[in-house]
């Protein structure tokens, strides 16, 4: 009998194995169209172009803003770069705009299967937005591209016109067909990590990025670039306040949604030319913006620092180069302060020293050698100094204040805690575009001037310094480069400025003459001060 029921199951396992046999070839893990939602693949495309900590430190830290000059760091900009960077961003980037590629097609495949769903055409429009979006980035990267990528063929480049004419085609057409009254999914899976797909907000993103790239053609092709920019300007419907901002919120941790400047080893220490355009614009003193505990650190209006010219080194244009300031600028634009931290403020809340450093401001660090060996320890609390890229050779040996961190200002913890939103696209940059369209004489919805000022207030807000707003606008102090921020203030500063420095063989101070960076690209002032 237990031979007979033994055979009984093992009839009933096969019978029910045969049932299923076809399911052995079938991936319980795979997702077929089927199962497959457009929304999943445009979310991955975002996130992923968030940049985790390996790709962002290589092109958003390394690349984009060395190139850019923002902070200390020699890399692209003094040619210390790794072509492994470059390498590591084109497969990162392939990636995102596949995925972009693929929310597209997967979406027009379920509607040609009877699989469609109301609000897919307009998760199409902002794929393709979006796509605009990456494709542009790519193209400003790598130059020429493939429009027809990620088909199943090997495509060919089209040159960087025929990318950039694509793109505004794009950005217009999927504008124009987004219906503004259509539901949001109700899929719980489904999220848009950016906009919560309120449609309207991607529409204004699109104008904007349309405003963009128009601007960026605007030498090469002025008329195709007008026509462009007017079309998107004049809509009304474009990134016009911070509620409209594209960003994307940042979280602790090591994935895509980790902040793109949040490495501890990368200091991220204010870069000279970033200083010298903050020092002096819009006339707002330092006893505005500070507590009276640093007043005394405040130094007169006309004092450039201590000579240390056998330490600093005088081989560069930057005006205050062979000086050391030992205490705060008299004014500074008020967004500095929001956006770099003093060295030894410990009681800032965006001062952020990592575990990995100690607080350098207050400890043995900032020591300077001379030529006879000697050597003096400097107290860099309450000091505000930023310095060029490059090798200073024997300057550079003996001075011990230059790329320490904690000892100079650098970038706030809000920037590298990860819980602030990363921001590809700010309103200030639509009024800034639209300013510098209307000096062009193009047709805008506003005036330069206005223009100019809304984007610095909408900037001001941003970073919780509107109250300074109405003094920094009517300021017709120059920065070290010689540009003021009054709009009707179109004066060139002059050749040079007199200054004070301190000698240190005799503690007294000494007249010189700063000269201002000659301005051989901007023929129109109102021009300089925009960019």
């Amino acid at each position: 009998m237990k031979k007979y029921i033994l055979s009984f199951l093992a009839l009933t396992v096969l019978s029910v194995s045969c049932n299923d046999f076809e399911d052995i070839n079938n991936d319980p893990f795979s997702v077929d169209i089927n199962k497959a939602e457009p929304e999943y693949f445009l979310n991955n495309s975002i996130l992923g172009a968030q940049q985790d900590p390996n790709i962002a430190e290589r092109v958003f830290v390394l690349y984009w803003k060395t190139a850019a000059r923002q902070h200390l760091s020699t890399g692209i900009a003094g040619g210390t770069y790794d072509d492994s960077w470059t390498a590591e961003y084109w497969k990162y980037i392939s990636e995102w705009l596949n995925n972009a590629n693929a929310a597209i097609q997967i979406a027009n495949e379920k509607k040609a299967i009877g699989q469609g769903k109301p609000y897919y055409d307009n998760i199409i429009q902002i794929s393709r937005i979006w796509r605009a979006y990456l494709m542009s980035e790519f193209s400003d990267n790598f130059e020429p591209q493939p429009i027809q990528a990620f088909q199943g063929t090997n495509p060919n480049f089209n040159s960087e016109k025929e990318v950039y004419y694509f793109i505004l085609d794009e950005l217009k057409d999927a504008a124009n067909k987004m219906d503004l009254n259509q539901a949001a999914p109700s899929n719980p899976n489904a999220y848009d990590m950016v906009y919560g797909f309120n449609w309207g907000k991607w529409v204004k993103y699109a104008n904007s990025m349309r405003m963009r790239i128009a601007m960026r053609i605007s030498e090469v092709d002025p008329v195709k670039a007008k026509t462009e920019f007017e079309a998107a300007a004049n809509s009304n419907m474009f990134i016009s306040s911070n509620t409209d901002n594209f960003t994307v919120a940042e979280k602790p941790g090591w994935d895509a949604l980790t902040g793109v400047m949040s490495r501890e080893w990368n200091s991220q220490i204010l870069s000279a030319t970033l200083n010298n355009i903050y020092i002096g614009l819009g006339g707002v003193n330092s006893t505005s913006q500070l507590p009276a505990a640093q007043h005394t650190a405040i130094k007169a209006a006309d004092y450039v620092g201590i000579k240390y010219d056998q330490q600093f080194t005088t081989m560069t244009n930057d005006p205050s180069a062979g000086y050391w300031l030992d205490g705060l600028p008299n004014k500074i634009d008020p967004r500095a302060y929001k956006t770099f931290y003093i060295p030894g403020d410990l009681t800032n809340p965006i001062y952020s020293l990592y575990p990995t450093y100690t607080n350098q401001a207050t400890t043995n660090y900032g020591n300077l050698t001379f030529a006879d060996n000697s050597q003096i320890t400097i107290n860099t609390v309450n000091t505000w100094n930023a310095y060029t890229i490059g090798n200073w050779g024997v300057k550079g040996q003996r001075n011990g204040l230059r790329n320490v961190i904690g000892c100079m200002p650098a970038l706030g913890k809000q920037y590298r805690e990860s819980t602030n939103s990363r921001i590809f696209f700010a309103s200030w940059e639509s009024y800034f575009l639209i300013a510098e369209a209307a000096l062009k004489g193009w047709v805008t919805p506003m005036d330069d001037e206005a223009a100019y000022y809304k984007g610095i207030q909408d900037s001001f807000t941003y970073n919780n310094v509107s109250q300074f707003y109405g003094q920094y606008i009517a300021s017709t102090d120059y920065n070290r480069d010689g540009t003021s921020v009054a709009y009707n203030h179109t004066t060139e500063p002059g050749a040079s400025h007199t200054m004070q420095y301190k000698d240190l063989s005799t503690n007294n101070l000494v007249s010189v003459e700063i000269k201002y960076p000659v301005n051989t690209i901007y023929k129109n002032e109102p021009l300089k001060m925009i960019n």
